[in-house]
């Protein structure tokens, strides 16, 4: 059942595993082990989650709550998830973090980031070495629409990952073939409370205006459109890892940093990827589409000694230092 923001919370069922989608999803996940963590906001998919985690681990789940600070609902959120983790006997580990965003930093960057980094913390002091995330399959849409969006590349159309490691921590969202919906459906007969968070219907966030929006068009219009987006984005990522490949062959070739003549061998796509892959690796640098082609055009131009580049490159510059290119750190 859907709360906000105190939900009632009722005795937990035993599910049939055939009718549990998130228990089905984690049972068929591989390298899953226990003792782990769930990441668990009392939302409706993060509770879908912990209870799938319960059911197969008894006893080796703990669940990690991020307190933002971001709402006035927010101590209240904490609160229900104290109740429910107490219902399933779960141990709870609650981190509070700093989530106020920089100057031209999206807020829900500097949440994400918060976020991630406050999950990694509790891991490492729970002693666990595995987090689950709830993100389902229609996050993951939204988050291929939002690459879309922005013109990504292959890197931004790959989505999210069904595992990645920060920190020390490998984060593990085994729900992505899941629909959001049949996680709420499962919830709602088996009486099992969750919180809604208003935030999730604010449109003035693009992410919830493509959930409120275009999802429903799409499932109108392309009823299969959950498994064929997952599987663009299977084949987007599958390209970025032989892309990546390419990249640091080509980098031991051209060196770190990469030497000008060397660039100027390679065609003007392989330099994009190497120098992209350098600044990435080396810089922790993303640099603009436009920034990226202002300096291929300057790398094929140098032909003289006396040609000068000095060009704004994400955060920091990019110079040229006699043969090489250099990178100059911002201050």
């Amino acid at each position: 059942m859907a709360v906000s923001p105190t939900p009632k919370l009722t005795p937990v069922k035993p599910t049939p595993l055939s009718t549990h989608p998130a228990q089905v999803a984690l049972a068929a996940f591989a390298g899953l082990t226990a003792p782990c963590a769930v990441a668990y906001s009392g939302g409706a998919d993060s509770t879908a989650l912990l209870h799938a985690a319960c059911a197969i681990w008894p006893g080796q789940v703990s669940a990690i709550h991020v307190n933002h600070g971001l709402q006035a609902a927010a101590d209240q959120f904490e609160r229900n998830c104290a109740a429910v983790c107490a219902q399933l006997n779960v141990p709870l580990h609650v981190v509070k973090v700093n989530a106020r965003h920089e100057a031209g930093e999206s807020p829900e960057d500097a949440a994400r980031k918060a976020r991630y980094s406050g999950l990694a913390d509790a891991a490492r002091a729970l002693g666990v070495s595995q987090v689950l995330l709830g993100q389902h399959a229609d996050d993951q849409v939204e988050t291929i629409l939002l690459a879309l969006s922005r013109g990504a590349g292959l890197a931004g159309l790959s989505a999210m990952p069904a595992v990645f490691e920060r920190a020390g921590v490998q984060f593990c969202r085994p729900l992505l073939d899941v629909s959001g919906a049949s996680l709420r459906d499962w919830l709602t007969q088996a009486g099992h409370a969750f919180v809604d968070d208003p935030s999730n219907t604010d449109e003035r966030f693009t992410r919830n205006r493509i959930r409120a929006r275009l999802l429903p068009a799409l499932a109108d219009a392309f009823p299969q459109f959950r498994q064929t987006f997952a599987r663009s984005a299977s084949h987007a990522a599958q390209a970025q890892v032989l892309l990546d490949e390419v990249a640091a062959q080509d980098l031991l070739h051209v060196g770190s940093p990469p030497a000008i003549k060397a660039l100027q061998a390679l065609s003007r796509p392989r330099q994009a990827n190497v120098l992209r892959h350098w600044l990435l690796v080396y810089h922790q640098a993303r640099p603009s589409t436009a920034q990226l082609a202002q300096l291929l055009d300057q790398v094929a131009a140098c032909t003289t000694r006396g040609h000068q580049i000095h060009l704004k490159m994400a955060n920091g510059h990019v110079l040229r230092a006699v043969s090489h290119l250099q990178w100059l750190s911002p201050i």
